[in-house]
């Protein structure tokens, strides 16, 4: 087998226009990056109509070392749903260049269900993460701007929130001072980057629903508070307009293909540990405007990604699934059951049994929200019979279907099992409903998504924490979904503690309002908002050969 990149490489693509044709767009409705991408216009996107297909969400057990082919079982669905006949569209994130030359590699599936074309994906792209960085960084150095020039609206120093991102693991720059060397630099003061997928700025515009819409979310921005703690807006500073013109074309979704010519639409990229989590609201509107069936994925594992889905993006945008693919592995289950990475080669039934607890937990959290699931056993080729037959048996006790998917080696053609069931699955009426109201307290909100979602017997506000969540009540910002950022490799905050643990403490250390993406985060545990790079990152592999191609990018 060859590698991704490899396969990518050679993959036979089809002009751009012929792939927008696919969903009944005309070429004055794209405009194209390349031969072989393109962005829908906000003119073609503001005249869609008509019924909207059913939505597929694809979700995964809790990440391991091991791997489990979440979006390539997302492309390898979609292109499954095209071979037995029905209009699929493919609706995924875009990739950081942090984790990319960090350790996580690339972001558009793998083998033989990719979308390409993938170098370009897991790098600059069609520009939108520089758009978001640049947009951001302005309303940072309007905030400074504002002050040195006399601070007409009272900004305390003290309590300025907005902080600046770029797009690169970085842990030297979490924590930083501006204004050194006089009185010219303006005045200084403490404060920090976060990678730009932890952004606001990238959640508004993975929220939007059109330009109009975009500045009002950026102008509702809360960047601090004044010396009384009134709180100070992006609107207050005159800069919503400013940063709309920056994201103009980044708002526009991007249209590639899969490596059978299937249409996908790659847009946004929060990371789903430490915000949403998903593709953008217009992405997937559009797709639903264009296709039967659209295929989209959320981040990480189903207690991360699809609870933020489900409880924010759908609850914000109006949006209800038909049906959940939670995507398992062997090997991953394996870890799950106290087996180390080495030793995953060798048969071992019982450790498969025992890692099913983690896949259990992640059905029963699905079924929570009122929606059929099937679980999608993304196959690997020392799987042994016995091995998958547990898995199962252990799906069918729970009264769930898991079927045996090889789209990583056949592409479409080794999903067509996986296609029927969820097409079988989405024909039937489902009662889908988030797992909290609108009305319920911010604090009542955390409490209820760790304790039931992630098993906590308790959860722990850090100093602070119930006091800034009751101001936030009470000026009118109580209604918003809450987004819980942890680790995404358990279901508490020990990264290490694999499997379905339950009697956790999850320690809320901080929360933080995203008043124009509408919702509040809730900092748990030690996780990061500007992760760092390990030991040895890909970016020390990653070169240009003697023909000028990328090597080691995946």
């Amino acid at each position: 087998m060859k590698t991704d990149l490899q396969i990518a490489r050679a993959a036979t693509k089809r002009p751009i226009n012929d792939i927008a044709a696919r969903l009944g767009l005309t070429p004055d409705q794209i405009l194209p990056y390349g031969h072989d991408k393109a962005k829908i216009t906000h003119e073609a996107l503001a005249g869609l109509s008509g019924p909207e297909g059913r939505l597929i969400l694809v979700t995964a057990i809790n990440p391991t070392p091991a791997g489990e082919g979440k979006t390539t079982t997302t492309v390898g669905l979609g292109d499954a749903l095209n071979r037995i006949g029905h209009r699929a569209t493919i609706c995924i994130r875009e990739a950081s260049l942090g984790p990319n030359f960090g350790m996580k590699g690339g972001a558009a599936g793998g083998g033989r269900a990719q979308i390409v074309p993938m170098e370009e994906m897991n790098l600059h792209f069609t520009g939108d993460f520089h758009a978001i960085t640049s947009a951001h960084n302005l309303l940072a150095a309007m905030i400074d701007n504002h002050i040195h020039w006399g601070n007409a609206l009272d900004l305390d120093t003290r309590r300025i929130t907005w902080r600046r991102v770029m797009d690169m693991n970085d842990r030297a720059l979490r924590d930083v001072v501006v204004g050194l060397g006089g009185p010219a630099n303006g005045f200084s003061r403490q404060t920090g980057f976060d990678i730009t997928v932890a952004s606001e700025v990238m959640a508004i515009l993975c929220l939007s629903r059109d330009l109009a819409d975009l500045q009002d979310r950026l102008g509702r921005i809360v960047v601090g508070y004044t010396r009384d703690r009134q709180p100070v807006t992006a609107r207050d500073l005159q800069a919503d307009g400013a940063m709309t013109v920056l994201l103009k074309d980044a708002l526009q979704p991007n249209l590639v293909q899969t490596l059978e010519n299937n249409p996908a639409l790659v847009h946004g990229g929060p990371f789903a540990n430490i915000a949403h989590g998903c593709n953008s609201v217009i992405a997937t509107r559009a797709a639903l405007r264009l296709s039967d069936y659209v295929v989209t994925e959320a981040g990480f594992g189903a207690d991360l990604g699809a609870e933020k889905f489900l409880n924010i993006k759908c609850r914000l945008a109006g949006l209800a699934p038909a049906a959940v693919v939670l995507v398992a592995t062997v090997r991953a289950l394996k870890m799950n059951g106290g087996v180390a990475k080495a030793d995953l080669a060798a048969e071992d039934v019982a450790a498969v049994t025992a890692g099913c607890a983690n896949l259990g937990r992640h059905i029963e959290n699905i079924r929570s929200f009122g929606l059929p699931v099937v679980v999608a056993l993304n196959h690997f080729d020392g799987d042994t019979p016995a091995e998958i037959a547990a898995l199962q048996d252990y799906c069918a006790e729970q009264g769930v279907q898991a079927i045996l998917a090889r789209h990583w080696a056949m592409g479409g053609a080794g999903a067509e099992d996986l296609a029927r069931a969820v097409v079988a699955l989405a024909e039937q009426p489902a009662a889908f409903a988030p797992l909290y109201p609108d009305a319920m307290p911010l604090w009542d909100k955390i409490q209820t998504v760790c304790t039931h979602i992630h098993r906590a017997a308790r959860v722990e506000p850090g100093p602070g924490v119930l006091d800034q969540l009751a101001a936030w009540q009470a000026a009118g910002h109580g209604h918003m979904p809450v987004c819980i950022a942890k680790t995404q490799y358990s279901f508490s905050t020990d990264p290490d503690l694999r499997g379905a643990p339950t009697g956790h403490v999850i320690p809320v250390r901080e929360v933080r309002l995203n008043a124009g993406a509408g919702f509040v985060v809730a900092i748990c545990g030690q996780i990061m908002t500007m992760p760092g790079l390990p030991r040895h990152p890909a970016a020390e592999v990653i070169r240009l050969d003697d023909l000028g191609q990328v090597e080691g990018l995946f």
